[in-house]
């Protein structure tokens, strides 16, 4: 008598679980989840002409930050985006340009 309850138990426990499981894959679908896992990133594209501002956030750095540390997070960042390692190439240019915004050095300036 009993192997009739466990049974329409276990059905509707399966029929439960894969009523999460749609639900869990729509939303993940939806684009909901992936948004809150980008929250923390700029939402926008670069400007036609490069600003301190927006060299600063291409750094992740402040206006009031020393050369230095401009310079370890243009590296920390040219590590993970450069041409030769699979990253993009105008990412690659824009994180130079913005360097070289910040720092204030262009190659080919000379010392006069």
């Amino acid at each position: 008598m009993a192997t009739p309850i466990v049974m329409g138990l276990t059905v509707a426990a399966g029929a439960l679980a894969a009523r999460q499981a749609a639900l869990g894959f729509e939303y993940m679908l939806s684009g909901r989840l992936m948004q809150s896992f980008g929250k923390g990133f700029y939402q926008g594209g670069f400007e036609a002409n490069m600003t301190r501002r927006e060299a600063c956030k291409i750094l992740a750095v402040r206006e009031s930050t020393p050369p230095d540390k401009i310079k370890e997070a243009h590296r920390r960042i040219m590590t993970a985006n450069h041409p030769d390692a699979g990253g993009s190439p105008y990412i690659a240019t824009k994180v130079n340009e913005a360097k070289e915004m910040l720092v204030g050095k262009k190659r080919g300036d000379s010392a006069l």
